[in-house]
């Protein structure tokens, strides 16, 4: 203090500078501190009013979404419908296709009659055929209303759906094989006939079926169509447009041995298709097929022989050498790891052999096949095949084979018709598949032999080993049998096409879809050996909440 006094004494005008200093600090602090609320509350009413405006926005956006702006409205399909059809015949084709494209699958299918349903005013002279007539009709999968009819050929021999491109059109069509021979384009969504070519390849013919897609070979930029007739002991190819159905090129001809079936098998950069008669297997590339039916050499990367392949295949006859088979009743394609394998199938035993090599992978002692090799899947993402064989008059055994090592993973033997329709399977959520099988179950000891078996629909699931679900007892007349997913992932249906078939009298045809919930509700429980492991109101239960799903 005395220093400061002091200092004070000496230096009077420098005090005094410092004290004004010092108040002019003061001031400017005080000027800052009081700017500092009126900021801030300043951007505090910012802050509140972004914040209201933001929620104002929000609820204009919900509420335009909940009541102004209309969801998509998701049809609601019926859990059973009906179709009739009187005085009429059905064909043994089913077809499970989006026609309306509302996501829900629809069914196409063909009928003989002179008139449609009523729904259209349909008739054969319409399109210039005779009455009656086959008409293809397509059905809305959510509640059986017709979709569109139409007559399409005096018979039909064959019918395949889903095809792309057919006619130029954006949408899927549908090939009709009709007889007297003739092809004729459809377009899926509208029913409308794109083209229609007519042929005439005498009176004993057989169209071998189906009819393969093959890539575009006259550069319209619409995929083509290769067709073989079977006349006697020759084949005839006929290759067409798939954009106006006209024939490119002339008929290439090919040598077999007696009456053939065929596959098509897609290799890596080729395409070859397998021509099979109960002696011998023959195989011709797509390339060949083309040069024999145009006379001419194509290159087009799909187009290609494989080398591996033509080592094993007699240049002159087409025969494969180490495949000899006797016998053969099918020839079935088995998904593999890199391509797909060759399952043959004889009257003896069941044969898979790899496509890459040619060598045998697996043998199964299976007698007289009663239905195509059927895919599914017994352990989860492990893919199996479904067998049904003859092991007697009127008894049928059902097998599932792993496809990699042949190993039988079940069998269940069952009464069977004649007439009896193949199995089915679908796609389940724990990447397995629930099979669909018809016959009749007896338990072992207590058979009766002394009437015709019945005709009973029965499900079975892997988790339930010794299980089956009785879902339906029909004693109609089955043509056509399909189960499918009408949604993606939902709604596990089959349909039922019901009535007299070409060959006999007309009458009652009866198309129908199920949901096969509704039958599991009210299955009855059948259990497969004496031990039951739950009651069978939880078995109903737990197979009632069965997910699916869409592979």
């Amino acid at each position: 203090m005395d220093n400061k006094d002091s200092e004070a004494e000496i230096h009077p005008l420098k005090t005094e500078d410092v004290k004004a200093q010092e108040n002019h600090e003061n001031s400017v602090e005080r000027r800052i501190v009081s700017k500092q609320p009126s900021q801030l509350s300043r951007l505090s009413r910012w802050r509140t009013a972004a914040f209201f405006i933001s929620l104002f926005l929000c609820l204009i956006i919900v509420f335009a979404f909940s009541f102004i702006i209309p969801c998509p409205e998701r049809p609601v399909s019926e859990r059973t419908w009906f179709r009739n059809y009187d005085n009429a015949v059905a064909y043994q084709f089913l077809a499970i296709e989006d026609v309306n494209e509302d996501k829900v699958q629809d069914v196409i299918f063909a009928f003989k009659a002179s008139n449609g349903s009523g729904s259209f005013n349909a008739s054969c002279l319409d399109e210039g055929l005779p009455s009656p007539c086959a008409f293809l009709a397509a059905v809305s999968g959510t509640n059986g209303r017709v979709l569109w009819e139409r007559p399409a050929a005096e018979e039909v021999e064959w019918l395949e759906c889903g095809i792309q491109e057919l006619g130029g059109a954006e949408a899927l069509g549908c090939l009709v094989v009709g007889k007297p021979m003739s092809l004729t384009a459809v377009d899926l969504r509208t029913g409308e006939v794109q083209w229609r070519q007519s042929g005439d390849f005498g009176a004993n013919y057989t169209v071998l079926t189906p009819v393969s897609v093959i890539p575009d070979v006259d550069s319209d930029g619409v995929q083509d169509l290769i067709i073989f007739i079977a006349t006697g002991d020759k084949i005839k190819t006929f290759i067409h447009s798939g954009k106006n159905g006209k024939q490119i090129g002339s008929a290439g001809s090919l040598n077999v041995d007696g009456k053939a079936r065929y596959i098509r098998l897609n290799l890596d950069s080729s395409s070859y298709f397998l021509f099979y008669t109960e002696n011998s297997l023959y195989a011709y590339s797509l390339k060949d097929l083309y040069s024999a039916a145009t006379g001419m050499e194509i290159k087009l990367p799909s187009l290609e022989q494989d080398p591996q392949w033509e080592k094993n295949i007699d240049s002159t006859t087409r025969r494969l050498s180490l495949l000899s088979f006797g016998d053969v009743h099918y020839l079935a394609k088995i998904p593999g790891h890199s391509r797909e394998n060759i399952l043959v199938v004889n009257s003896e035993m069941a044969t898979l052999i790899n496509a890459q090599n040619l060598q045998t992978v697996w043998t199964l002692n299976v007698s007289r096949v009663l239905s195509e090799p059927l895919l599914g899947y017994y352990k989860p993402d492990v893919l199996g095949v479904v067998l049904e064989s003859e092991i007697g008059p009127n008894r049928k055994k059902v097998m599932i084979v792993e496809s990699g090592s042949g190993a039988v993973q079940w069998d269940l033997k069952l009464n069977s018709r004649a007439e009896s329709p193949g199995p089915a399977t679908l796609s389940t959520a724990d990447h397995r598949s629930a099979f669909l099988i018809w016959g009749e179950y007896q338990v072992p000891g207590n058979e009766t032999r002394s009437r015709a078996p019945l005709q009973k629909l029965y499900l079975f699931h892997p988790s339930y080993t010794n299980v089956l679900l009785e879902l339906r007892n029909s004693t109609d007349q089955v043509i056509a049998f399909s189960a499918a997913l009408f949604e993606r992932s939902r709604h596990a249906c089959y349909v039922l096409l019901r009535g007299p078939q070409p060959s006999e009298e007309p009458g009652s045809v009866s198309l129908m879809k199920r949901k096969l919930k509704e039958d599991v509700s009210e299955s009855r429980v059948v259990w497969l050996s004496q031990v039951a492991v739950d009651s069978e109101q939880y078995v109903r239960d737990r197979l009632y909440r069965m997910r699916f799903h869409s592979r």
